[in-house]
């Protein structure tokens, strides 16, 4: 059984965006900084854009214990808790300063905690944190709190505390459970370290587990990573992430310490991509979209069923299309028509703080025509529709008129079996919802004038 036409992975697996944001964070501009950023604080605190809307809060720990090779995110390595207990002080500047504009006990009914770690803080740190959070916003009963948790790192009574603390899901990296390739990407851990904490997370009441897997790695063959697919299926968490490994050494320093001799050939890569399809298809899991399943009882399944499917900088989300409030270093957040990005380094993050200015780096002001295609981006994403009508009455616009390019390369698509244009719709096929991204790719403007996509992962 196969769920994708090998014709059109040729074609389509092309290098593109994944849309957590459109316009893409690669088109932020260094003019847009502290001032701008309050500006569109203050906006909402005045009633406009999206002020009925709980927000979404972000906060990223960017410390590990240890390096894993294949990682791209943002973090500082060390064994220095002192690291931890000065910056966790600079974020509470960042969060007094976010609530003095935005004004205090704004809803909030998502929160995420990511990295790095954020289980490299000491109990008593998160405690802290998590108290500062609860005088600054207001947590709505029903939302979604949620942990990046480092199985090698976190035990039972770790778990609870977290619980105690209000999260309600979690998600463990495992990437994959062979020994040969942990010790190829240094990130040795058990696959009974993992189950424990399974068994410990469903014991004290968390909604939904997540496990974090990745394809392409070194040393992974068909057959071990099948060995894997088999031991997360018993394991039967909730959700599911599948990431494609993107090797590019050249843009993350940690990946040079990986062999690109030892990283499978790109039709195996595939091939593990497409057997993981099968087999989580086959276990129950409902493919959402893009790089995440989910078991059909799920809040993530639910939505996508319901299409109430949103999309923001930590992917898929059941939570209603909000403003995200992002706090941490090189944190991303979206206000009213306005991305930031804070600095990315610890000392610039420290200095901007030490002035008393939020520690926006670079962000942007979005166009009227950005709002348009990202409307439409963010539709395809998430509801795999498009109602022509409605953009049109929305945005004050003639779609066929304003789009005709992209509609002649849509009718291409169609022609492959990727959508279907009928009367008012735009609508992704079966098929094509595992080629969203390239459907999506279609309305982005700047992607259409920039022809060097290297920078971005292929689409499978």
């Amino acid at each position: 059984m196969s769920l994708l036409n090998p014709k059109l992975l040729g074609q389509y697996d092309v290098p593109g965006p994944r849309y957590t944001s459109y316009p893409t964070a690669d088109r932020f501009v260094g003019a847009f900084g502290h001032t701008q950023y309050v500006q569109a604080l203050r906006q909402r605190q005045q009633g406009l854009g999206l002020r009925g809307i709980p927000l979404s809060v972000y906060v990223h720990i960017p410390f590990c214990a240890s390096l894993c090779y294949y990682c791209a995110c943002n973090k500082i390595i060390t064994k220095q808790y002192s690291q931890a207990e000065r910056y966790l002080k600079s974020l509470g500047r960042e969060i007094d300063l976010t609530v003095a504009q935005l004004g205090r006990g704004q809803p909030v009914s998502q929160l995420h905690w990511g990295g790095g770690s954020p289980t490299f803080l000491r109990n008593e740190d998160m405690r802290a944190l998590k108290e500062r959070l609860t005088d600054a916003f207001q947590w709505v009963p029903g939302g979604e709190y949620s942990i990046e948790v480092d199985p090698r790192t976190v035990d039972a009574s770790r778990l609870a505390v977290i619980r105690e603390l209000g999260f309600n899901r979690l998600s463990l990296g495992v990437q994959d459970f062979e020994p040969a390739v942990q010790k190829a990407v240094h990130r040795i851990q058990s696959t009974q370290d993992v189950q424990n904490l399974m068994v410990a997370a469903r014991a004290l009441g968390f909604e939904s587990v997540n496990l974090d897997l990745i394809y392409g790695l070194p040393m992974q063959t068909a057959a071990s990573f099948e060995r894997t697919l088999d031991q997360v299926i018993e394991l039967h968490p909730e959700r599911i992430a599948l990431y494609a490994y993107a090797h590019l050494p050249e843009r993350f320093k940690p990946q040079r310490r990986i062999h690109a001799v030892d990283l499978p050939a790109p039709a195996s890569k595939v091939g593990m991509m497409q057997r993981a399809l099968v087999r989580l298809v086959e276990a129950g899991y409902v493919y959402i979209g893009m790089d995440h399943f989910a078991l059909p009882d799920d809040d993530l399944a639910v939505a996508k069923r319901q299409g109430r499917l949103h999309r923001n900088f930590q992917g898929y989300s059941t939570q209603p299309d909000s403003d995200l409030i992002a706090l941490g270093v090189s944190a991303i957040g979206r206000v009213g028509a306005t991305y930031s990005q804070n600095a990315k380094t610890l000392e610039a993050y420290e200095d901007l703080l030490a002035l008393g200015q939020l520690p926006v780096e670079r962000g942007l002001l979005l166009s009227r025509d950005d709002l348009v295609r990202r409307t439409i981006i963010m539709a395809l994403m998430c509801q795999g529709h498009v109602s022509i009508e409605s953009i049109e009455t929305s945005h004050l616009i003639d779609f066929r008129k304003t789009f005709a390019g992209e509609l002649l390369e849509l009718k291409q698509m169609q022609d492959s079996g990727l959508v279907t244009l009928e009367g008012d719709a735009i609508n992704v096929t079966e098929q094509g919802w595992y080629f969203v991204r390239a459907v999506a790719m279609v309305f982005d403007r700047y992607l259409r004038a920039d022809q060097d996509r290297a920078r971005f992962s292929k689409i499978i």
